[in-house]
């Protein structure tokens, strides 16, 4: 990510990988807990590029980041790339609350990928 985590306090980055499924889904919502630790305002970029498979038991912890940060005047911002996240949060009718970031970068600069996209079409 480079040097935004020191540079900017507010903004905190979780690197998932792997399996995201029931098994793991207590450690991914600690390390989502650990990273909004403390008070004031938190940017959290929540980077999946290395998960291979997510199910369900991922949007419970991913939605509480989201109000916890919401409330402390911040975002979440979902990167991901595989086509079974995107499923997900359009099957949770949450891709409005999530929308998808090609990279840690895009979404420090909220630019979706979608939008980044049409750009490159243009």
């Amino acid at each position: 990510m480079g040097p935004h985590p020191d540079l900017f306090d507010e903004l905190r980055v979780v690197t998932a990988g792997g399996e995201l499924d029931l098994t793991t889904a207590a450690a991914f919502e600690h390390d989502l807990e650990v990273a909004r630790h403390g008070t004031g305002r938190v940017l959290l970029i929540v980077d999946m590029l290395g998960v291979t498979f997510m199910d369900g038991s991922v949007l419970a912890p991913l939605c509480a980041a989201w109000e916890d940060c919401h409330e402390r005047l911040g975002w979440v911002r979902v990167v991901h790339n595989r086509p079974g996240a995107s499923l997900l949060f359009r099957a949770g009718g949450l891709q409005e609350r999530f929308p998808r970031y090609a990279s840690a970068h895009d979404a420090w600069k909220g630019i979706p990928a979608d939008c980044a996209a049409a750009d490159l079409a243009t």
